[in-house]
C-alpha cells in the first residue's frame, strides 16, 4: 500500500511526470490495487495525455496481464485526453503489435480502445 503522504504529493503532481517517475521507480513492489491508485491519478492531473500513454505503454510492457485493468484505464484517458493526436499513435504500435495495421478489423471488433484511436488517427478509414 502507497502510504497517505506519497499519495497526496502525487495528488499534486503537475503534469503526470512525478506519477510515471514513481511508477517507474517502484514497478516491483507495486500491487495491482496500487497501480489502480496511481493510474486514478495520473488520469486525474494529466491533461494532454502524455504521461498516461507513456504509462499505459511501459506497464504493458512490464507485465500487461498484471495490469490490464490500469492499461485499460490509461487508454481510454490518453483517447479523451490527446486532442491533438501527439501521443495516440504511440499506443497502436507498442499495445497492439507492429502487425496492428494487418488486424485492424479483427482488434477493432475486439477491443473498443483500438477501434476508438484506429478511428480517430484514421477517421478516413472504412473501419
Amino acid at each position: 500500500m502507497i502510504a497517505d503522504d506519497i499519495m497526496k504529493s502525487l495528488a499534486a503532481d503537475p503534469d503526470g511526470l512525478l506519477t510515471y517517475e514513481y511508477i517507474a521507480n517502484h514497478i516491483n513492489v507495486l500491487s495491482p490495487d496500487d497501480m489502480t491508485a496511481l493510474a486514478d491519478n495520473m488520469i486525474q492531473v494529466d491533461r494532454n495525455g502524455q504521461f498516461v500513454v507513456s504509462a499505459a505503454r511501459y506497464l504493458s510492457a512490464t507485465d500487461r496481464e498484471l495490469f490490464a485493468e490500469p492499461i485499460a484505464r490509461l487508454i481510454a484517458a490518453a483517447i479523451d485526453k490527446d486532442r491533438e493526436r501527439r501521443y495516440l499513435g504511440d499506443l497502436l504500435q507498442a499495445i497492439y503489435g507492429p502487425d496492428y495495421a494487418e488486424r485492424a478489423g479483427e482488434l477493432s471488433a475486439a477491443d473498443d480502445n483500438f477501434r476508438r484511436i484506429y478511428k480517430r488517427l484514421y477517421s478516413n478509414s472504412p473501419l
